[in-house]
Order: structure tokens, then sequence, then C-alpha cells
């Protein structure tokens, strides 16, 4: 599902509530017909999002930021999509950049880094909020794959894009929100 709208009209707030980030005004958020609870870690292991840039550790490769996100999410129960592991440098294009530091990179590589490090790890849904900002047309291409990828292992897939390619391509579904 996409989650198209203008700026400032709630795209981004969505995904937080989803995410158990932020606690709706009204109404709940369930996973598995419970209330959701993202301290929790057995819920905790079905969502990954990128709603806001992760931290990145300045004293590691990506290639050891991949490793540790590896070895969090290791010998967890099966969810609809096992999540690229360390293969997500490859998927986005970085596995030439694997023994640089966060440092060392452009904002393009960074949000391509931040896209890599969600997307390595296992999730029944995953959430992103523009993933295709900062990135050029042959970048965005490797996002939609990666999101097609998801989609095809059963994930389910919500972002909020102004692209409309991306969109078009990977998105069954668009939801339009407005400014109140």
């Amino acid at each position: 599902m996409a989650v198209r709208g203008p700026n400032g009209a709630g795209k981004t707030t969505l995904l937080r509530v989803l995410a158990g980030r932020l606690r709706p005004s009204s109404g709940t958020v369930q996973l598995h017909g419970r209330r959701f609870d993202e301290r929790d870690r057995d819920a905790r292991r079905h969502i990954a999002a990128l709603i806001e840039p992760p931290t990145l550790y300045p004293d590691l490769t990506l290639r050891d930021h991949l490793a540790l996100i590896e070895t969090a999410w290791s010998g967890e129960r099966a969810t609809s999509w096992s999540g690229l592991g360390a293969g997500a440098l490859d998927a986005f294009g970085l596995e030439p950049l694997a023994d640089r530091f966060p440092h060392e990179l452009s904002s393009g590589q960074r949000q391509l880094v931040s896209l890599a490090v969600t997307c390595a790890r296992p999730c029944s849904v995953l959430l992103l909020d523009e993933p295709e900002q900062r990135l050029d047309p042959d970048r965005r291409a490797l996002v939609a794959e990666a999101l097609l990828r998801a989609r095809a292992s059963g994930a389910a897939v919500a972002f909020a894009s102004h692209d409309a390619e991306l969109v078009g391509r990977v998105a069954d579904v668009q939801l339009q929100v407005s400014q109140a």
C-alpha cells in the first residue's frame, strides 16, 4: 500500500502509529488480535520500519552494521519475509562500499544504507517513509525491487511516497491522506 498526499497531511504520522512509535489519538493498533506494543519483542519482530534515519555507528563499517543486524535478529522464528540479511548491501548496490564508514558516504548512499539496514531483518510488515528520497532513478529502481521482493515473500508493505513511478510499480492499493 502506498500512502499518498501533500506534505503535512499525516503520512509519516500514520506510519509512526502503525509502527507503534506513536499512540493513535483514537482507536487502536492491533497485531494478530492484540494491541501492538513496540516494547514486546514478539510483536517487534513483525515490524521493520524506516521512518526516521536509523542510528549508524561511526566506528562500524557498512558490513559491520549488517552483521550487527543479522546477529540481533538471528534465530527468530520465520515471519512472512526472512529479510535480505547480508545480501542487503548487494541488493541496494552498496557492496563496493561495504568497508566504508557512515561519515564517508553521500546523503543518497546513507539513504541506501538506511534501507539496507531496515530490509536486512526478518519481518511480516515493512513500513517505509519516502524510501526514494535523495535517490537517482537507478537507485529508486533498486528500492522498487526490494519492495517487490518483500511483497513476493508475503510481507505486507506500506510506504509513503511522492514518486508516482515507484507507487505504480509496487503498490496494489493507494491511500490518499489530506490535511484536515
